[in-house]
């Protein structure tokens, strides 16, 4: 298996990123222990745009580490979809979108041609509790999955499918470090 790991994280004054590169690193050895063949991109480090439309042709599984960051991924990473996934629009990662002038009635957002999977790790400031409960405030009963639907559909866009994502909570006010790295390691698994 082909294993692209994106590591989305931007550095911030309060955050460094080193439990995103401690989950990039637990990923990385755990695909190569299984004999896989793992590639990274680092959104800190330069990165060609071609090489990297490259690398998710090569990808049968794609793992981003994603802190998230007001509600969505880090800025970085925004640009990095805008000139790597719009380089590959116009017949690389896919056939536009979808749509024909011919045959109206293809579906937009069905011309992707990748068939890999895709799996995002997400590290959050806010409590697990936060989530999937209609009393929390902010989020009123939203899950992590409803918070990251646009990411969901990005990856659809291009043929993608997912699995089950990850999540880390409260990783600054009450982090729990060790045991968010063995539970990621027990979530991959399965999927390597």
């Amino acid at each position: 298996m082909n294993v692209l790991i994106i590591n989305t994280h931007q550095p911030y004054p309060f955050s460094e990123g080193k439990l995103s590169a401690a989950m990039v690193d637990v990923a990385a050895e755990l695909a190569r222990g299984k004999g896989h063949q793992v590639q990274l991109t680092t959104m800190t480090e330069a990165y060609d745009i071609e090489a990297e439309v490259e690398k998710h042709l090569w990808a049968d599984l794609v793992i981003l580490q994603i802190p998230v960051n007001w509600m969505g991924v880090p800025w970085s990473f925004k640009k990095y979809m805008d000139e790597v996934y719009t380089t590959g629009m116009m017949g690389v990662l896919c056939d536009g979108d979808g749509r024909s002038r011919e045959d109206a009635s293809k579906q937009y957002g069905s011309g992707g041609k990748l068939s890999s999977r895709y799996l995002m790790s997400l590290t959050f400031n806010a409590p697990q509790a936060a989530f999937d409960d209609e009393d929390q405030f902010l989020f009123e009963g939203k899950g992590v999955d409803d918070l990251m639907f646009p990411m969901h559909m990005n990856f659809r866009f291009f043929g993608m499918s997912a699995l089950p994502t990850f999540a880390s909570f409260d990783v600054m006010k009450n982090p729990d470090t060790e045991n968010d790295l063995v539970r990621f390691q027990q979530h991959l698994a399965p999927h390597l």
